[in-house]
């Protein structure tokens, strides 16, 4: 069982962790492997049934301990995890009313040309036929361009910040690296999209260093050993009490340059 997920902040009603890169959040119905739910049920065997649970493609029913939101596998970072029922339910419409801001830090690939920027985009799934083909050369879709077998993953598509399927993302450069081809980024996504900074940085050219879905081939002259994007703060209020701010340092693998 893992070793290295800390606590950050405990009530009799939350559970706040510091989740390290490379693990699960919860299963996924397809490996054998440990997880952030795994860890609870070892550590707070009284959150088994808190919360929903979540079918996997393949029907496995997967309880979620408690856990209000989700990280990728390779983002570290705060998290939360209810230990009741009600705060369960709380937490879940706080995010879907967008009242918890989150901010992240992620160094990515490129030099930022401005200091700031918003990034407003859908987040759908898939490759898109046109823009594929677009990129082999063909000079529309056709018959040969969509009989091209391209990777599943997610993409941002062009939308109004007014569209209700708009993903958006807002970014501030913290420093562009000297003598790196990379920055350090502070991001504040105002939605919650699955991979929604990933995919956005790298729409605009700018993918996380270490990402293995979205990076490009220009890397700085020191490899990353973990995709180096990081859910560094989370604040909220709860209920009865002022707005709170959770914040988890900075793993030992993110600070490479």
């Amino acid at each position: 069982m893992r070793k290295d997920i800390q606590v950050i902040a405990e009530t009799d009603e939350l559970l706040v962790l510091n989740k390290p890169a490379g693990l699960i959040v919860h299963s996924d119905g397809r490996t054998e492997e440990s997880s952030v739910a795994d860890w609870i049920l070892e550590n707070y065997p009284a959150l088994k049934d808190v919360g929903e649970s979540w079918t996997s493609p393949q029907g496995e029913i997967i309880p979620l301990r408690g856990i209000a939101h989700r990280l990728d596998r390779g983002t570290s970072g705060v998290l939360l995890v209810a230990k009741t029922d009600e705060m369960y339910a709380y937490l879940k419409n706080e995010f879907k009313e967008r009242r918890v801001e989150k901010v992240y830090r992620a160094y990515v690939y490129g030099r930022m040309e401005a200091e700031s920027g918003r990034i407003v985009a859908e987040i759908a799934k898939g490759t898109p036929v046109a823009r594929f083909a677009t990129t082999l050369g063909f000079s529309k879709v056709d018959e040969s361009a969509k009989k091209i077998s391209a990777p599943k993953k997610w993409y941002a598509k062009p939308c109004d910040e007014s569209d209700v399927r708009a993903a958006i993302t807002d970014w501030k450069l913290i420093e562009n690296l000297p003598d790196q081809h990379a920055a350090y980024l502070e991001l504040r996504p105002r939605t919650g999209r699955t991979h929604q900074i990933r995919v956005h940085l790298a729409s605009i050219g700018h993918a996380v260093v270490g990402d293995p879905l979205y990076s490009t081939d220009k890397a700085p002259s020191k490899p990353a050993e973990r995709m180096l994007l990081h859910a560094s703060q989370l604040t909220l209020t709860l209920p009865n009490t002022p707005p709170q701010s959770f914040t988890a340092p900075l793993p030992s693998h993110f600070v490479i340059f």
